[in-house]
């Protein structure tokens, strides 16, 4: 799935991202570390993968981000 990094924090290694449909969502180290990346500034499209089901509205719901990467073409 795709998506467009909207925040983080180098200290923490976590942020979010937003969806799309412009939904926000959540990811903590353990994501970024298993993308292999070391910087990721807001804005930069990337690749992420997404555990659990996502109900209706504009909540991450059960939705958890188990990984991040740039997105390339």
């Amino acid at each position: 799935m795709q998506a467009t990094a909207y925040t983080y924090d180098a200290q923490t290694r976590s942020g979010s991202v937003l969806l799309d449909d412009g939904t926000p969502l959540p990811f903590d180290a353990a994501a970024f570390d298993a993308g292999g990346l070391r910087l990721l500034r807001p804005g930069q499209r990337v690749r992420i993968d997404v555990e659990g089901a996502a109900g209706g509205g504009k909540e991450a719901d059960g939705r958890r981000i188990v990984l991040v990467t740039l997105q390339t073409f």
